[in-house]
């Protein structure tokens, strides 16, 4: 499976903050053994202006992220898929698109920074606990030894991912 580039989908509702980060941060960690896009089931047509902050203050290289659905990638012309991830519960629930090729498929939900209250610092403080956790779960999912795993096993490994709380050491 890690002979080529792994092409890996992040979902959610609105692809405005958690699969942008995804992305983003997959597309750093995993460079030259991965590429990540991220979609949502019903996008909002913006990326939200805190998560492209964020994603800026943390010298993540200068891309030109866009709200887009996931109908893109279940399009005859889209990129051959290996793992599809739902990063939010409301996605997880819904119908989703057949992928071509049957890619591997696992939910990591974690909760949305962008209807987070209060004042500007405690918002902040929701977008970098948001970046924390799939950063952590994404590096687990780059070191994890697929050519050992057969795929129930890495399936097993997807799913326990989805499990990984925030607060481990970066």
């Amino acid at each position: 499976m890690a002979e080529r580039l792994l092409n890996v989908l992040f979902l959610c509702t609105g692809n405005s903050a958690r699969s942008i980060m995804a992305e983003a941060i997959l597309n750093r960690e995993g460079i030259g053994r991965f590429r990540a896009y991220s979609a949502g089931s019903f996008p909002s047509g913006a990326v939200n202006p805190r998560t492209v902050a964020l994603l800026d203050r943390l010298n993540h290289p200068a891309r030109d992220f866009r709200s887009k659905s996931w109908d893109e990638f279940a399009a005859p012309e889209a990129p051959h898929l290996d793992f599809v991830f739902t990063v939010c519960d409301d996605t997880a629930q819904e119908v989703c698109p057949v992928w071509p090729g049957q890619p591997m498929t696992a939910h990591w939900g974690i909760p949305d920074p962008a209807v987070a209250t209060g004042n500007e610092s405690e918002i902040a403080a929701t977008f970098a606990a948001t970046y924390r956790m799939l950063n952590n779960r994404i590096r687990i999912f780059v070191n994890l030894p697929f050519a050992s795993l057969d795929r129930l096993a890495l399936q097993r490994r997807l799913d326990e991912i989805g499990e990984t709380k925030g607060n481990e050491p970066t």
